[in-house]
């Protein structure tokens, strides 16, 4: 980690529907930094949606090419990157995010998740019968991850998303990262 580096990168982990998005282009918004989510880089580079990765390469060759993704990002200087909520499933990742920056783990239990997700048709992994489940599923298997990964854990909840910025900043305050406002 780059503890103490004021150009640190700062990197977003958790679920889906966590507000990785939208909390870190607040983030980079509010530090004057670019802003990038590995899901929308891979559409970019691919020119096509996540949906159809996975329909045409399975999970396995959506992961490889996030993980190529986020091997090229996190070698950047300076930038707020969104992660895929799976993104900590691959251990090179969570080595990359971890070594190259400041990992922030925006957690939300299940229900949250489920709340802010359920009619959300570009996540191919809760186009199931039970979806609510399935983050609950999902959330069991990855929240240790998500935990070895991040430098610091935000409980997402039910605050706006202002209050969680702010939250996100004080946090980088007190690691060094960003000078006091």
């Amino acid at each position: 980690m780059q503890e103490g580096h004021a150009n640190a990168n700062i990197f977003f982990v958790g679920l889906m529907g966590a507000g990785k998005t939208t909390v870190g282009r607040a983030v980079a918004r509010r530090l004057q930094r670019s802003f990038i989510d590995s899901d929308h880089e891979i559409e970019a580079r691919t020119g096509t949606k996540i949906p159809v990765i996975w329909e045409l390469e399975g999970e396995d060759g959506f992961r490889t090419r996030e993980a190529n993704v986020i091997d090229d990002l996190s070698q950047r200087s300076g930038i707020v990157l969104a992660t895929g909520g799976g993104a900590v499933l691959r251990p090179e990742n969570r080595e990359h995010l971890k070594n190259r920056g400041i990992v922030i783990y925006l957690r939300a239990n299940s229900h949250d998740l489920w709340q802010r997700t359920r009619r959300d048709k570009n996540r191919p992994l809760l186009q199931t019968e039970n979806p609510k489940g399935k983050l609950e599923a999902l959330f069991a298997s990855r929240d240790l991850l998500y935990h070895e990964t991040a430098h610091f854990v935000v409980e997402t909840g039910q605050p706006a998303v202002n209050a969680l910025v702010n939250m996100v900043l004080m946090q980088l305050e007190v690691a060094g990262v960003i000078k006091p406002a």
